[in-house]
Parts: structure tokens; C-alpha cells; sequence
């Protein structure tokens, strides 16, 4: 049997590999951002509004940290 003809892609592209990258690392890092940010800011005695700031902030930093650098790996293997 023929295999049709057509223009088929052979896999993602390098642009989904890089948003692939950035994705899985924007995960990680905030999921250890959520972890290393509220054991510092319970360690340090932050409750209530000043507890969930601290916890967001260092998690979109350490998301957004992460991400950046799977996405260049990511492409670096392009």
C-alpha cells in the first residue's frame, strides 16, 4: 500500500519544543517556589496577607527563573 502524499510534519516544531520548555519549567519552579517561599516566610514568622504575598512572589520569581532557562535549553537543542 502507497503512502499518501502530503505535507506531514515529523514532530513538534522548535517553537513548541521551546514553549514545551518553558511550560515544564514555569511548573517546576513554581512548585519549589510554593515550597522554599513558605518555609522562609513561616520561618521568618509571616502570617495572613503578608504569608501569601511572600508565597506568590517568590513563586512567580522562581516560575519565571526556571522557565526561562528550560526555554533556552530548549531551543539550544533545537
Amino acid at each position: 500500500m502507497p503512502v499518501p502524499q502530503g505535507n506531514y510534519r515529523q514532530g513538534p516544531s522548535c517553537w513548541d519544543r521551546i514553549k514545551l520548555g518553558f511550560m515544564m519549567g514555569f511548573s517546576v519552579g513554581l512548585a519549589t517556589g510554593v515550597l522554599f517561599g513558605g518555609f522562609q516566610a513561616l520561618r521568618f514568622g509571616a502570617r495572613g496577607r503578608e504569608l501569601i504575598q511572600t508565597v506568590g512572589k517568590s513563586s512567580l520569581q522562581g516560575a519565571g527563573t526556571f522557565g526561562t532557562f528550560m526555554a533556552i535549553g530548549s531551543g539550544i537543542r533545537c
